[in-house]
């Protein structure tokens, strides 16, 4: 009898223990800097240089889409290598942002991701470390411009809000393919 309940009392710590004793899984990094992904984040290949000619239709397209709205903008596109090839200061758009437009257009194209990225990094989710790193620009209406799955180049927007800068040079960008 005594053998029959040391036998019974065995088994209950061993079902009770076994669930303790499980491996738990890996907790999440505190730190979402921390986590690892397995594949390489903004890996878009750079290709050929964007031509004159198609920077500046898009140019058109995105003065247009400002022009639309009563929007005076500065607008910019680089190539590839993020040198400038096309820009147009619609009349009336304030001086600061010349600057600016070329900024995110270069700054598209060298992180390969648009400028609002990095703008809801440090906005929304605290990755204030991205204020350190050289030529990022924190303000969206910078867009890379992909065709045929490579980075031709990028276009840049400045002089209105930043999501009226967004819309514009975004109408423009949507036309790469």
């Amino acid at each position: 009898m005594n053998l029959r309940i040391l036998a019974i009392a065995a088994t209950g710590v061993v079902l009770l223990a076994g669930p303790a004793l499980a491996q738990a899984p890996a907790a999440a990094p505190a730190n979402p800097l921390d986590v690892i992904p397995d594949a390489m984040p903004f890996n878009q290949p750079y290709g050929a240089p964007i031509t004159a000619a198609h920077a500046q239709r898009l140019i058109a397209a995105a003065a247009a889409e400002a022009k639309k709205h009563g929007w005076a903008l500065n607008i910019a596109v680089v190539d590839s290598g993020a040198n400038l090839v096309a820009f147009e200061r619609m009349d009336g758009a304030q001086l600061a942002s010349i600057a600016i437009s070329q900024h995110k257009a270069r700054a598209a194209v060298t992180f390969r991701r648009e400028t609002k990225l990095w703008e809801d990094g440090i906005q929304k989710n605290g990755f204030n470390y991205a204020i350190t790193l050289d030529g990022v620009i924190a303000s969206r209406g910078g867009f890379p411009l992909i065709e045929n799955g490579k980075i031709i180049g990028a276009i840049g927007c400045s002089g209105g809000t930043g999501s009226q800068d967004a819309a514009s040079c975004g109408v423009a960008a949507a036309m790469v393919k």
